[in-house]
């Protein structure tokens, strides 16, 4: 199809298509001048909410022969699973999938600024003058960052809990923040990402399915950035399948 596009032999509304084109129901596509009957699937997206176990990687296949996620994932016909996201290598926690590319796309992508929240366990505790520094920003390599907020979460010993919140998803984002005060990370794990919470049920290695009343405010959102987000803490559908470690 690109090929075709490229060589001028598909057009929209007669005028020769481009890569990328967005086209509605309104528009007539022809290819070499005879037109082309399209049908718009109306359906809505799948989504499931996926309980990460620490040491699986976000990949459909690895070279060093890791587990992956989508060994554990229900087999869709007619498609596949996109990841919403990425957790990296030892992070465990809430991961959502869909059947649905542009789904994916609009809600990584940074005009949304989705919010993600995390569970970090680290050794030592935070003094304030770090807790701030972590709010004002940080200086990576690839840019500031910063936490919209963070909240201390109690612990035993030398390890101490923060709940912390940011709106982007660079590589290792959260793990680097604390390593460029000179603070480690001893446990990372995502506990909700925008209004989707990881549900206390959800054991490590299982999957929910969520239903069309759970998807409905986050449609909304993205179909109008300018409403308000939907609140955090919409359940999974208590009849979605599920697949246990």
């Amino acid at each position: 199809m690109e090929a075709l596009i490229a060589a001028g032999r598909i057009t929209v509304n007669g005028k020769p298509a481009s890569l990328g084109q967005r086209i509605g129901s309104e528009d007539r596509v022809s290819w070499d001048g005879k037109p082309v009957r399209l049908s718009f699937d109306l359906r809505a997206p799948r989504v499931l909410l996926y309980h990460k176990v620490a040491g699986e990687i976000v990949s459909a296949s690895d070279p060093q022969g890791r587990p992956t996620v989508f060994e554990r994932l229900p087999r869709i016909r007619g498609g596949h699973w996109v990841a919403i996201g990425r957790l990296d290598f030892n992070t465990g926690g809430l991961l959502l999938f869909t059947d649905s590319g542009e789904l994916a796309n609009r809600l990584m992508h940074p005009r949304h600024e989705v919010e993600r929240e995390y569970a970090v366990r680290v050794r030592g505790e935070l003094t304030p003058p770090q807790q701030q520094r972590l709010q004002q920003g940080v200086a990576l390599d690839d840019g500031l960052a910063r936490f919209d907020s963070i909240e201390p979460r109690g612990g035993r010993g030398s390890n101490r809990w923060y709940e912390v919140v940011l709106r982007e998803g660079r590589n290792r984002e959260v793990r680097r923040m604390f390593e460029a005060l000179g603070i480690t990370v001893s446990r990372l794990l995502r506990v909700r990402f925008g209004p989707f919470v990881l549900p206390p049920r959800l054991r490590r290695g299982q999957w929910l399915e969520l239903g069309a009343e759970e998807l409905s405010p986050l449609l909304s959102m993205l179909e109008n950035p300018a409403a308000p987000a939907p609140a955090p803490g919409l359940p999974a559908r208590r009849g979605g399948s599920r697949r246990s470690h």
